[in-house]
C-alpha cells in the first residue's frame, strides 16, 4: 500500500509543470495539461537593428574634362562651328589611345554627388543645339568606339520649330537617340543671350515684366518642353553661347537643373561648383583646344571665370542696340575704353553666325571696327567683344536688326552701266 502512494505521489510531482499556463504560476487543471502537451513550441522574435549604409568611398583626385561640339561636315566653311567627320573620329581615337574614359554626364553627376567613382582622367562628350549631321556623321563614330553621349538641346531649332530648317534634326530622330541611351539635356527654347531683353521671334525688346516671363519659359520651358514631348528627365543647363549673369544663373537654378553649362573650357574636379561647369569647344580653326583639354592641363577653375560685363551703350556702340542697320555690311564698331585695363591682345570680335572676325583694334584710341566683306545673314546680328585682364574676362554684347526693306536697295548690286 505505501509503495503504491508513493508511485501515485511520484507521478503527480513529475506532471505537475506541464499543468501550468504559461504566464499563470500555480494554475492547474486537466484541460490545461491536454492543452500543453500538445501545443506547438512557439519561437521568440528578436529584434535585430537594421545595418547602417556604408558611404561608398569615392575618388576625390579625378580630373574630368567636358568637349562641346556643332555641325559635321564634309567642307568646312564656317571653323568656329564646323568639324569634318574624319576630324571627329582622330580625336575620338585619341581618347582611346591616351587612355581618358569616356564618361556618362550622369556618372559625372553621381561623382559630384559624391555617390560613385569615375576613371582618374575621364572626358564626357556634348553635342550641342539639335543639327541633323550629329546623327548622320558623328553619333556613328560614338557608337563605333562605344562612348555615351549628351546632347544640349534648344527646342524651336528643332524640325518643325522657328528655328529648325532642313538641317536641324526631328523630334523622332531624338527620339531615337534616346531610346540608344543618348542623354538629352536643355538649351534654352530659342538659343539667345538669355541676359538680354529681345524676344528674336517677336522681334521686339521687352519690358522688364515681359522680360522674367520670357527669362523663365527659356530656361524651365525649354527643360518642360524636352521632358513632356521625350518622356524623360531633364537635369542640366547649357547656356547659349554660354552668357550668363548672376540672375540667370539664380533663375536657372531655380527651375530645377543639377548643373549648368558655358563654353569657357576648365579642367573639373571634385570641388568644382556645378552653376557654370566650363567646356572645351571645339573649332575646327583652333586644334590647341582640343590638345590642352586631353593633356589635362587647363587650369581648374573653382566656379565661373571671374568677369565683368559692360553696356554696350557705355561704349558707343554702332549699331546701336535694338536698331536697324542701313545695310547688311555695316561697319560694327566700339571703344573698349570702358573695359578699363586688359591685355590688348586678347580682344576678339563675335558675331552671331561667323564666330570670330578679324576686327581691328587700335590700343592708341581704344576702337575696334569691322566691316564684314559679305553681306550679314539673318533678320539680326549679335556682337559679342571680349578681352581679358589677367585671369579676369571683360565682355559687352549687343543685338542689330536687319531689316530687309531697308537694306535692300543699298546691298543691291548696281546695275551695269550702258557702253
Amino acid at each position: 500500500m505505501q509503495k503504491r502512494l508513493a508511485m501515485i505521489l511520484l507521478v503527480l510531482a513529475l506532471s505537475s509543470p506541464a499543468c501550468k499556463k504559461p504566464g499563470t504560476a500555480g494554475s492547474k487543471g486537466a484541460g490545461d495539461a491536454k492543452n500543453s502537451a500538445s501545443a506547438t513550441p512557439v519561437a521568440t522574435a528578436v529584434a535585430t537593428p537594421f545595418p547602417t549604409p556604408v558611404k561608398p568611398v569615392v575618388d576625390q583626385s579625378a580630373e574630368v574634362v567636358i568637349f562641346g561640339y556643332h555641325r559635321f561636315v564634309k567642307k568646312v566653311r564656317r571653323p568656329d562651328t564646323e568639324l569634318t567627320p574624319e576630324a571627329f573620329e582622330e580625336q575620338m581615337k585619341e581618347l582611346k589611345d591616351k587612355n581618358i574614359s569616356v564618361i556618362k554626364m550622369q556618372d559625372f553627376l553621381a561623382w559630384k554627388r559624391g555617390e560613385k567613382s569615375i576613371p582618374v582622367h575621364s572626358a564626357i562628350i556634348t553635342f550641342d543645339d539639335g543639327w541633323k549631321s550629329q546623327i548622320e556623321y558623328a553619333w556613328p563614330i560614338m557608337k563605333k568606339y562605344g562612348y555615351p553621349l549628351t546632347l544640349f538641346i534648344y527646342t524651336e531649332g528643332i524640325r518643325g520649330g522657328h528655328f529648325g530648317g532642313g538641317e536641324a534634326m526631328s523630334w523622332e530622330q531624338l527620339a531615337e537617340m534616346r531610346d540608344a541611351g543618348v542623354d538629352i539635356q536643355a538649351h534654352s527654347e530659342t538659343h539667345q543671350d538669355l541676359r538680354r531683353p529681345y524676344d528674336k521671334i517677336a522681334r521686339k525688346k521687352l519690358n522688364p515684366e515681359e522680360y522674367e516671363t520670357w527669362l523663365k519659359n527659356e530656361v524651365a520651358g525649354s527643360k518642360e518642353t524636352l521632358e513632356h514631348k521625350l518622356g524623360i528627365r531633364v537635369n542640366c543647363f547649357a547656356y547659349p553661347f554660354g552668357d550668363h549673369n548672376a540672375h540667370v544663373q539664380e533663375v536657372a537654378k531655380k527651375s530645377g537643373f543639377d548643373a549648368l553649362f558655358t563654353v569657357y573650357g576648365q579642367k573639373i574636379t571634385y570641388g568644382t561648383p556645378l552653376d557654370s561647369v566650363g567646356r572645351y569647344m571645339i573649332e575646327a580653326n583652333k586644334p590647341k583646344v582640343f590638345e590642352t583639354a586631353i593633356n589635362f592641363s587647363g587650369t581648374s577653375i573653382g566656379g565661373s571665370v571671374p568677369s565683368a560685363e559692360i553696356g554696350a551703350a557705355l561704349l558707343g556702340a554702332q549699331p546701336a542696340d535694338g536698331a536697324n542697320a542701313a545695310s547688311r555690311t555695316p561697319t560694327i564698331r566700339a571703344n573698349l575704353a570702358g573695359f578699363g585695363k586688359f591685355d590688348a591682345s586678347t580682344v576678339t570680335m563675335r558675331l552671331s553666325g561667323r564666330g570670330i572676325v578679324p576686327a581691328k583694334f587700335d590700343p592708341a584710341t581704344k576702337n575696334i571696327t569691322f566691316t564684314p566683306a559679305k553681306p550679314l545673314e539673318g533678320a539680326s546680328c549679335s556682337v559679342i567683344i571680349e578681352a581679358k585682364a589677367g585671369d579676369r574676362r571683360i565682355s559687352t554684347n549687343w543685338t542689330f536688326v536687319l531689316n530687309p526693306a531697308a537694306v535692300k536697295a543699298k546691298d543691291s548690286p548696281a546695275p551695269a552701266k550702258k557702253p
